[in-house]
C-alpha cells in the first residue's frame, strides 16, 4: 500500500497552482499581446482565487444541507465459548474500516491478556466487564465504533455496560453449546466437563441468555461472513 506524505501533498498542490497561474498568464498575452499586462492579471488571480476560495470554504461550513454526524455506538457480540463471536467481530471490524468508519475490536481473549490476574469467579468476571464497559465508552466518546466480543456470562455485568455506554447494540450469538463443543480443538468443554475447569458458562456454570438483544444469530446455520453482513446491515442504519 503506497501513502503520499504530506509534504508531497503540498507540493503538488504549489505546482498546480503555479500551472494554473501560468496558463493564465498565457492566455492573456495570447490575447493582448503585453507581458506586464499578463503577468499583472495572472498575479491578481492568485490572491483573488484564494480569498474566493477562503470565503467559499467559510460558507459552507455554515451549511448543514448533505452533512451527517456519525455517532459511534457499542457493539457487544456474547455468546457460549467457541461461538463465533471473536470472528465475527474481526470480520464486522474490517467491514466498518473498510467503509471509512473508526472501529476498534475490543477480544476477551487479547483483553484478558492486559488484566492476567483477573479470575473466573463471577464477582470477578462482573468486574472485569465493568472494566472493558469503562474502557468502551472512552472509546465511543471518542467517536470510535467499539466492537466488543466476550463471553459476558451475567446479564448484570451487559446491563452495566448498557447503562454506561451511550449507544449500545447487543448481539447474542445463540449457537447451541453441543455445536460450540464440537467445534472446540483445544477440549476445554470436555476439561469444564470433567470438572477440570471450574467456572466454564454453558457446562458448569450458568450462562445468562440475553433477553432481549438487539439481534440473535446462531452460527450453526450462519456463517461468520454472513453474521458479521448481517449485523453491519443493522447497524450501518443507526450510524
Amino acid at each position: 500500500m503506497i501513502r503520499e506524505s504530506k509534504l508531497r501533498s503540498i507540493i503538488k498542490s504549489l505546482s498546480w497552482r503555479l500551472l494554473a497561474t501560468l496558463t493564465t498568464i498565457l492566455i492573456v498575452y495570447i490575447f493582448v499581446g503585453n507581458t506586464r499586462i499578463a503577468f499583472s492579471i495572472g498575479g491578481i488571480e492568485v490572491f483573488l482565487k484564494m480569498l474566493v476560495y477562503f470565503l467559499h470554504e467559510r460558507l459552507w461550513e455554515k451549511i448543514r444541507f448533505g452533512r451527517r454526524e456519525i455517532k459511534p455506538l457499542v457493539v457487544w457480540i456474547t455468546g457460549l465459548s467457541r461461538s463465533g463471536k471473536s470472528g465475527i467481530g474481526r470480520l464486522l471490524t474490517k467491514k466498518l474500516r473498510s467503509k471509512g468508519y473508526k472501529a476498534e475490536h475490543l477480544d476477551g481473549h487479547s483483553i484478558r491478556d492486559l488484566f492476567p490476574e483477573t479470575g473466573y469467579s463471577s464477582q470477578e468476571v462482573n468486574q472485569h466487564i465493568r472494566r472493558v464497559g469503562f474502557l468502551a465508552r472512552k472509546l465511543e466518546e471518542q467517536g470510535v465504533i467499539v466492537v466488543a466480543t466476550f463471553l459476558s456470562p451475567y446479564a448484570e455485568s451487559r446491563e452495566f455496560v448498557r447503562k454506561v455506554t451511550g449507544r449500545y447494540f447487543e448481539i447474542y450469538i445463540s449457537t447451541p453449546a453441543e455445536v460450540c463443543a464440537a467445534r472446540d480443538q483445544k477440549g476445554v468443554y470436555s476439561q469444564a466437563a470433567a470438572g477440570v475447569l471450574e467456572n466454564f458458562p454453558g457446562i458448569n456454570s450458568e450462562y445468562e441468555i440475553p433477553k432481549q438483544p438487539e439481534l440473535t444469530i446462531d452460527t450453526s446455520t450462519t456463517s461468520q461472513e454472513e453474521a458479521a453482513t448481517i449485523i453491519f446491515s443493522r447497524i450501518r442504519k443507526k450510524l
